[in-house]
């Protein structure tokens, strides 16, 4: 693929009014040398398109896109749930757009252009609202894109992708046929896992998931990409009222009438071999606040993969070991976005054959530890001046900041280790549901949430736990971020946990009942049978900083 095409194209072809001088301004466009207006805000375009106009007008690697206001949503609402009438002719202006700083075509028969589709709330929700990535793959846009690319697993990979995304979240189809399809298709094949399908595997589970999708839809998959690409637009705007999303809100007293903007943008690909891969990185450490880059990972993968919680993942240092330049430039990328937003960064990013591309940023949710850490250390760096760093900590009771360690975790051996996501020790009783954890929490109870992974619709079971354990999933997974964000210690990735029938669940070698006691190391990783004594530590030197400022 030809993924420095619009590169070429001269900065003024792309500084044409998106919208006829006699209409509000309903979509804006960014990168190509779009200027960012002047008076951008994030309450109109989302907070993400905002941040991306800004990355891509710093001259960051970010893929060309339009973002459709918040405003339109807001509106879609009040008539009822109704699409404008003019929707279909702003997506064509902006998708002209597309093609021309891509020289790709959307639905083409020679260079077709896939887009994504996602949210891009106001306020920064993660993963509360729904992502449609690979819109425009079609039957008739298969054969053109294996022949631009001469990757056919990928296109495939891609199609199967999409049709599965576009029937849980455009017509909230059921998950579990299409799951099931895939194990089918894995047992055949003597294959672990879904990456390592090769080409033909994934035609025939394409073709079968169509097939299936038919049945359940009772309609074909749309052939046609501008109908897609309506649709999931209708479908994220839809996603900013799921209970998930509702749920968040209230935990966050986040306003409800604000809308999601909806960003668009020329697809990159992280599922196009082994140079490369999907990732999502913090610019500082969210748990402690340390100043290292702190990164999950997946190669040939797309982004959903890292931030779904339902693979296992990889740090950093895999991206180091065989692509030491690129690592080298996701550090000076930290870097960059520090200086560019004042403050560390949440950063999704994609390496297509060796390039590096970025998705998104945003301040990163921290725990308090970390935000007080962070706020002192950019003060030490010159990034943020010291009023700032005040009102940044005053959200939160510096009196009583701490966190706790476990005083005798040496007296007996963990039942497993897992890969820590957010610190503290958590002491509780194994709840295996998030509607379990809710209840256990009302009765007085402290539940510590089990899962084989979890997701931002265990979003209320989140808040009632005390800490939170899963077979599966990585450190900056969005579910993983929301725990962190409420401070909740999270362990991800215990391989050994495994959720058995009749409420049972086996850590290593020991069985275990929902209603036992369990103990999380969150610093380690260590996962303990019972309850072990923990001990208090406060972070006096940062704290005596912060009074000097006051």
């Amino acid at each position: 693929m030809n993924d420095t095409a619009y590169l070429a194209t001269p900065p003024q072809a792309a500084d044409e009014t998106t919208m006829p001088k006699n209409e509000p301004q309903v979509t804006y466009r960014f990168g190509d040398g779009v200027a960012m207006p002047a008076d951008i805000s994030p309450l109109a375009v989302g907070n993400k398109a905002a941040n991306l106009m800004r990355m891509a007008e710093a001259g960051l690697p970010v893929p060309p896109g339009f973002v459709i206001t918040t405003r339109v949503c807001r509106d879609y609402f009040d008539r009822g749930g109704s699409l404008p009438e003019d929707l279909p002719a702003w997506l064509s202006r902006d998708i002209e757009y597309l093609e021309r700083v891509t020289d790709q075509q959307f639905g083409g028969r020679r260079r077709p252009l896939l887009v994504s589709v996602r949210s891009g709330a106001p306020v920064s929700m993660p993963g509360m609202m729904d992502t449609i990535l690979n819109v425009g793959l079609c039957d008739r846009t298969v054969s053109p894109l294996i022949c631009m690319t001469g990757n056919p697993r990928f296109v495939w990979d891609s199609y199967r992708r999409l049709v599965q995304t576009y029937a849980e979240v455009v017509q909230a189809l059921p998950p579990d046929p299409f799951d099931r399809l895939i194990r089918e298709r894995l047992q055949d094949s003597s294959t672990p896992t879904s990456d390592e399908l090769d080409a033909f595997a994934l035609r025939d589970l394409t073709l079968e998931f169509l097939q299936l999708y038919a049945e359940l839809a009772g309609e074909p998959f749309p052939q046609e990409p501008l109908a897609q690409l309506e649709s999931a637009v209708e479908a994220v705007f839809r996603s900013s009222r799921s209970p998930r999303a509702l749920e968040y809100r209230r935990l966050h007293s986040i306003p409800g009438d604000l809308g999601t903007a909806v960003t668009v943008q020329a697809m990159v690909f992280g599922n196009m071999g082994n140079t490369s891969g999907s990732g999502v990185g913090f610019t500082r450490d969210p748990a402690t606040g340390e100043n290292a880059l702190y990164l999950d990972f997946l190669w040939n993968s797309q982004g959903e993969d890292v931030v779904s919680g339902r693979h296992a993942v990889q740090d950093g240092a895999a991206i180091k070991a065989r692509m030491p330049t690129l690592d080298r430039q996701l550090r000076q990328v930290c870097d960059q976005l520090e200086r560019l937003f004042c403050d560390t960064q949440d950063f999704e990013f994609t390496i297509q054959e060796g390039r590096l591309y970025l998705l998104q940023s945003r301040a990163a949710k921290r725990t308090p530890w970390a935000a007080l850490r962070v706020a002192c250390d950019l003060v030490n760096e010159d990034v943020i001046d010291r009023r700032t760093a005040l009102a940044r900590l005053a959200e939160f009771d510096l009196d009583s900041l701490q966190v706790t360690r476990l005083a005798n975790e040496h007296e007996r051996p963990p039942l497993s280790v897992g890969v820590p996501a957010c610190p503290g020790v958590a002491i509780g009783r194994i709840a295996l549901d998030p509607q379990t954890a809710v209840a256990m929490a009302r009765e007085g109870g402290r539940p510590i949430l089990v899962r084989h992974d979890i997701s931002t619709d265990d979003v209320a079971g989140l808040a009632a736990s005390e800490g939170i354990l899963t077979t599966l999933g990585g450190r900056t997974s969005h579910a993983a971020v929301v725990a962190r964000q409420m401070n909740k210690v999270c362990i991800v990735g215990c391989r050994d946990l495994v959720i058995e029938r009749n409420r049972r669940c086996r850590i290593g070698a020991q069985s275990l009942a929902e209603g036992d006691l369990l103990s999380l190391d969150g610093h380690s990783g260590a996962v303990y049978a019972g309850e072990l004594v923990f001990v208090v530590e406060r972070p006096l030197e940062l704290l005596s900083r912060v009074k000097q400022w006051q």
